[in-house]
């Protein structure tokens, strides 16, 4: 008979002092994933160096921070304002299919919402961001990107339609 450990972490909006356990989830988290080009620990450094993370939550485990989730504004080409873009979002490997990630997502996006944002943008796997309320939106592009890893889940009636454009810092390289 096995016995199923309760996990108990907490989340909680980044510190100075979590930088460097933030990057090593983030190269964790994307080391073996694919359809990356392994730079997600820099794009989260710059969205920090200029100022655009409009949300940076980690979960907390015995002390030690286990995953974390960025968001940051995006721009859409028809003036719409109040949209964000989440990610990345990483949880350490051995702790990935837990539930961790889910509860970083629903903190961010009851966050976003509490904050009066319009919508959110994310550039992902269909079958993990659905289950979130994302979905895709013909109204929105984001160029070079396959349309349907790309959705966007509104928190008002109002639907922006145009290109979306994330932060120059997801351009970040090592």
């Amino acid at each position: 008979m096995s016995i199923l450990m309760r996990m108990t972490f907490h989340v909680r909006s980044e510190t100075p002092s979590d930088h460097a356990a933030i990057e090593a989830v983030t190269q964790a988290a994307f080391l073996a994933a694919p359809h990356t080009d392994h730079n997600e620990q820099y794009i989260v450094a710059a969205l920090r160096a200029a100022g655009a993370l409009t949300l940076s939550l980690v979960a907390e485990m015995n002390a030690a921070v286990i995953a974390h989730v960025a968001v940051s504004p995006v721009h859409i080409s028809d003036g719409t304002e109040g949209w964000f873009g989440l990610g990345p979002i990483s949880v350490m490997p051995a702790l990935q299919g837990r539930g961790i990630g889910s509860s970083l997502m629903h903190e961010a996006l009851q966050r976003l919402a509490a904050q009066g944002a319009s919508g959110c943008v994310v550039l992902g796997d269909p079958a993990y961001y659905r289950r979130f309320g994302f979905d895709n939106d013909p109204g929105l592009i984001l160029p070079q990107v396959p349309a349907e890893y790309f959705m966007a889940l509104p928190f008002e009636t109002r639907r922006p339609r145009g290109v979306v454009t994330y932060h120059p810092a997801f351009s970040a390289r090592h």
